[in-house]
């Protein structure tokens, strides 16, 4: 990759990350997906769209011995998926290609998938930086998102994602009929304020009844007060301790 590159610390420094100065940025949206994910040691992991690697490596400092692969459409975004996963010491096979055509590599079953699919909306104005507008633009309807996905999970296996609350409903109609038991935790920025993301877990095969649990607000106080993070307790805990949100998810 030419473009200029930043090496940025996660979960307090137990992660550092290549990434584009300018392009797409993986932020909190992905130690979030990865905090959310229910694997288990010696379990198979799938990112769909996995970019340069933040969701699989916060994934894998957390949970040990996992077989960890990554699907991703950008050459330059795999390439720096790879360096990531081999200098914070972690096996990740990183695969470029398309989730509509899915590579013949990853045309088998998985424990789980975890995906952070793009979010804004498909009429909106082009990026001028085409890395991040093609890792941002929501080009592919969620519906297919959850279609590959639950073709890549064995039965019993978890699909964890993360996305905008308005995709909420499309998400929830695809995921018939081959996934179920699904779980939603909105995400609000602060107490009183309405959900703008929400994760899903959802099961393949799954026959539970739907829940819609209460949101973890991520930040203290009404408003933003200074330049400071005020994430709440349980927000540092994930976002800079590395915590998972099983308790959340009961």
């Amino acid at each position: 990759m030419t473009a200029e590159l930043t090496h940025d610390a996660f979960l307090c420094g137990k992660l550092h990350l290549w990434q584009p100065k300018h392009g797409y940025r993986a932020a909190t949206d992905a130690v979030l997906l990865a905090a959310a994910c229910p694997a288990k040691a010696g379990q198979s992991v799938l990112d769909l769209g996995c970019g340069v690697g933040a969701a699989s490596l916060c994934l894998a400092s957390r949970v040990a011995g996992l077989a960890q692969t990554g699907l991703e459409l950008q050459e330059d975004y795999a390439a720096l998926a790879r360096q990531n996963a081999t200098e914070n010491g972690v096996a990740l096979n990183v695969v470029v290609g398309d989730l509509t055509a899915m590579p013949a590599a990853l045309r088998v079953g998985f424990d789980h998938v975890i995906a952070n699919p793009p979010w804004y909306p498909r009429a909106g104005s082009p990026s001028p930086i085409l890395g991040r507008d093609m890792a941002l633009r929501a080009e592919l309807p969620l519906a297919d998102w959850v279609a590959a996905a639950s073709k890549r999970l064995e039965p019993g296996g978890w699909l964890t994602m993360i996305f905008g609350t308005d995709g909420l409903p499309e998400v929830l109609s695809a995921l018939a009929p081959r996934l179920g038991s699904a779980v939603v935790l909105p995400l609000a920025a602060r107490e009183g304020r309405p959900a703008l993301r929400v994760i899903l877990r959802a099961r393949k095969g799954g026959r539970a009844a739907f829940r819609l649990l209460a949101p973890l607000v991520t930040h203290q106080g009404a408003a933003h007060d200074g330049d400071r993070e005020s994430y709440t307790a349980r927000a540092n805990a994930v976002l800079r301790e590395g915590a998972d949100l099983s308790a959340e998810f009961g």
